[in-house]
């Protein structure tokens, strides 16, 4: 007869020689708390503009060098004309654009209003606030400080324009990055617990004897959740559209061909982790935590990666979800297609064939 204490020290032996068990119960916490305490930043660092100076004065330069010497803000471009603003802010090489005008010095000198113009990339709705609140900051703060004081603080008028979500509606910015997490759910999670449960219940045996081969087994199970993922895609639009008024201004055979290939990607990220697990229980935990967790926190989905630490933009640039959702903004709020959007939709692609090849491989050694 076991006693309460023999029975208790039982439970902690089998605790402590249970690795998944201690993986649960230590690792996924801390790794939770730090992934969480770098990550979610609600202030802008290092936020790249551009600069189109059409005066080139001692004022303009001063003020530029003030703007780069932010650590929230970094001058990254110097622009040469206007037509090429719309094209740096759509392929988001830079959030922001501040134009000076011409003779922006002798207007403060004369007593005249000079204009400053701020174009901001708005599809990050907060981030783009607080951009134009540190550029606005930093202009007056210079104003403060130079000699032009007494002409200055009445004489700079500052123009700011949103672009691409003029409303500034988070909804605009939050539907497209669910759109990532719906396809991340569906493919990569039930195809892992889908093909695990075979293996748990014993039924990849009676596949395994049948005249079907392999890459069937794979097709026939991920095909469901791929039609499921496709019309999860239409229903998510759909709803964007008609109950929440989010914008679609791009191609929209282009848009769904970009989700099949994400969602390829991420059923044969399903399937790959499959092959690594021998339950359902231990596909579903590598697939939260490998899978749902990154897209949430470090795609860009919900805080923005340039705030980040640079260890972790590093490790952002490998997650799937990330260049999806540079692409299905693009298309839905700023309307370019595959002329701005080319290197994600081939990163994306590199990836997609590098897991299909992955799990494929993994699958048919798990079956050998």
């Amino acid at each position: 007869m076991h006693t309460f204490k023999s029975f208790v020290i039982k439970e902690f032996r089998h605790i402590l020689r249970d690795r998944r068990t201690l993986l649960i119960l230590f690792g996924l916490p801390i790794a939770m708390l730090i992934i969480f305490g770098y990550a979610i930043r609600n202030e802008v660092n290092n936020a790249k503009i551009a600069v189109l100076d059409h005066s080139n004065d001692s004022v303009t330069r001063a003020i530029i060098q003030k703007l780069d010497a932010s650590a929230a803000l970094e001058v990254s471009l110097y622009l040469q004309s206007t037509e090429m603003i719309n094209e740096v802010l759509q392929k988001s090489r830079v959030k922001q654009v501040v134009i000076f005008e011409k003779d922006f010095e002798q207007k403060l000198v004369r007593d005249e209003i000079a204009d400053i113009k701020i174009i901001t990339d708005a599809t990050e709705p907060n981030i783009a606030k607080l951009i134009q609140q540190y550029t606005g900051a930093i202009i007056k703060s210079w104003q403060s400080d130079d000699s032009y004081i007494d002409k200055a603080n009445i004489g700079i008028h500052a123009n700011v324009q949103m672009l691409f979500n003029p409303q500034l509606k988070s909804v605009n910015y939050f539907v497209p990055g669910l759109i990532a997490v719906i396809l991340m759910i569906i493919s990569t999670i039930m195809t892992s617990v889908s093909l695990a449960r075979e293996k748990e219940t014993g039924t990849m045996e009676v596949l395994l004897v049948s005249p079907l081969k392999p890459y069937q087994i794979i097709i026939g199970k991920v095909l469901p959740y791929l039609v499921l993922s496709f019309i999860n895609v239409i229903t998510v639009l759909i709803l964007a559209r008609v109950v929440f008024g989010v914008p679609f201004q791009g191609s929209l055979l282009f848009f769904l061909a970009v989700s099949i290939l994400f969602t390829f990607s991420a059923l044969a990220l399903g399937v790959f982790i499959s092959t690594q697990t021998e339950d359902q229980q231990s596909a579903m935990l590598a697939s939260l935590t490998g899978t749902l967790l990154p897209t949430l926190i470090l795609s860009g989905f919900a805080f923005p990666i340039s705030s980040m630490p640079q260890v972790l933009q590093w490790v952002s640039k490998l997650i799937p979800a990330m260049w999806f959702l540079i692409v299905v903004r693009g298309i839905m709020l700023m309307g370019v297609g595959i002329r701005y959007l080319w290197l994600p939709v081939l990163i994306l692609a590199i990836m997609t064939v590098g897991l299909v090849a992955a799990g494929v491989l993994n699958f048919n050694d798990r079956l050998e």
